[in-house]
């Protein structure tokens, strides 16, 4: 069931061209029911059945959070609240540019940078 995850990840990534992003080791792997992307060996982003989301810094989450752009992570009913992600609205509503500077945000994040 995570195969398909796993090359629509991989698909994103590189047509985003993050896979180019200096200074960064990504790699996409099975997670669970889905995908993870890792920055230099930090989960990062997930892509699973209820959508992709990405672990961002506490201000970023709050402004998307706010302004309806992304919900709280929850990967199963009645399972625990992933606090530090927000799984983004499915379609067009994020275009590829903001994807892009998001997926960039959650790297740095994860260094710790």
């Amino acid at each position: 069931m995570a195969e398909p995850y796993l090359g629509q990840l991989s698909d994103l990534v590189k047509a985003l061209g993050l896979s180019e992003q200096p200074g960064v080791d990504l790699e996409c792997r099975h997670f669970f029911s889905g995908a993870a992307l890792y920055a230099d060996g930090k989960i990062c982003a997930s892509l699973t059945p209820v959508g992709l989301a990405m672990k961002l810094p506490p201000d970023v989450r709050e402004v998307m959070l706010a302004e309806g752009l992304g919900r709280l992570l929850r990967h199963f009913d009645g399972g625990k609240v992933k606090k530090d992600y927000v799984l983004l609205p499915e379609g067009p509503a994020v275009a590829s540019s903001a994807l892009s500077e998001l997926f960039l945000t959650s790297f740095w994040h994860v260094r710790g940078e």
